[in-house]
This record gives structure tokens, C-alpha cells and sequence, in this order.
């Protein structure tokens, strides 16, 4: 529970940053890297030197980790960290996502571990893009975005080639996602296993 509640934290304090000034700061991610590497070896010392008992550990602790404990806590969180992290490091060189996206879902990764993590930044990506979808429908209009679509298809049958936008149109067509809030609710539904209810 302990790293739910600093995570969450963390989280809402990228948030605010990302929603108001498009930044999420390095104080934030980086600190909960090592906030999370630390949790996490800790965790493993109590095991490995302490003789505790590991499901207690990680049901305490929240530590992330496979079932003998141990250093399996402190790997996992690793694991989990260049696992989310190379991800969203290939979508930050291909698809132009922020430097602070990447780093908060390394982050993720380092507090969830590899597959918690993973699940973790799928929802974050199919929760930032049916914002994005949102806001990009209530600036353009459910009309106008509709034949806009209608005229590209028509125009792609005709003459089997994609119709080049205007520059106004693709002003309109860019929405800035914001993945931090995503993330929020993300690890709300990954931590808290909501994700069979829905």
C-alpha cells in the first residue's frame, strides 16, 4: 500500500505539472526511480537478511517481485523499469512523445515492476488517446470531423491517393496528449485490479 500511495503521489504532482506549464519535471520522475529502486531493496534486505517473510514484505511494502522475494524485488523493479522505459524511449525517437512521458513511465515500470508496468502503460496509452479523441471532437465538432473523414475516403477510392490537408486542418488535428493524468488512472486500475469490472 506504501507504494500505491507514493506512486499516486507522485503521479498527481506530474499531473498538474504536465496539465499546467506541458512539463513533467525530473524531480518528480527521478526521485520516484529511486524512491522505487529503493522500496524495493529494502524489501529484499528484510527477506534475504531479516528472514521475513516475502508475501508479507510486498503485501507491506508493495514491493514488486517474484514470490521467494528477496532480490527478486529490487529486479523486478529494474526489469520493469528498462522494460517500460526502451518502450516509450522507441516512441519518444518515432512518434515525438516527451522526454517527461518517458521517464514518468519508466517510473511505472520501476514501482509496478515488468508486468504490472506494462499493463500499467497499455491503459495509460488507451486512456491518453480517448482523451485526445475527446478533446480533438469537442474542438472540431462531431460533424465536421465526420465529413472531413467521409471526403478523405471518397477521395482515397477515387484517386487512390490520400488527400494532402491544409495547414489550418492540421493545426486543428493536433492535440496534445497528456499522459500523466492517463497514468493516474491507470495504476488506480491496475492496483486496485478494476480492470475485470469493466
Amino acid at each position: 500500500m506504501l507504494v500505491t500511495v507514493l506512486l499516486l503521489g507522485l503521479l498527481a504532482v506530474a499531473t498538474v505539472t504536465d496539465v499546467r506549464g506541458q512539463k513533467i519535471y525530473n524531480w518528480t520522475t527521478y526521485g520516484g526511480i529511486l524512491a522505487a529502486f529503493a522500496i524495493n531493496a529494502l524489501g529484499g534486505a528484510l527477506v534475504a537478511w531479516g528472514g521475513a517473510d516475502p508475501e508479507v514484505i510486498r503485501s507491506r511494502l508493495g514491493c514488486v517481485g517474484l514470490p521467494d522475494g528477496g532480490l527478486g524485488f529490487l529486479a523486478e523493479s529494474f526489469f520493469g523499469f528498462l522494460i517500460c522505459g526502451f518502450v516509450l524511449l522507441v516512441c519518444f525517437v518515432f512518434f515525438k512523445i516527451g522526454g517527461g512521458d518517458v521517464k514518468l513511465i519508466a517510473m511505472l515500470g520501476a514501482f509496478l515492476g515488468p508486468e504490472k508496468g506494462v499493463e500499467a502503460m497499455l491503459w495509460t496509452f488507451v486512456l491518453g488517446g480517448c482523451m485526445g479523441l475527446i478533446v480533438l471532437i469537442w474542438r472540431v465538432g462531431p460533424w465536421q470531423l465526420v465529413a472531413r473523414v467521409v471526403r478523405q475516403v471518397l477521395w482515397t477510392v477515387r484517386l487512390r491517393s490520400w488527400a494532402p490537408l491544409s495547414e489550418e486542418e492540421r493545426a486543428e488535428l493536433q492535440t496534445r496528449l497528456f499522459l500523466a493524468p492517463s497514468a493516474v488512472a491507470a495504476v488506480v486500475i491496475v492496483r486496485f485490479s478494476l480492470a475485470g469490472l469493466m
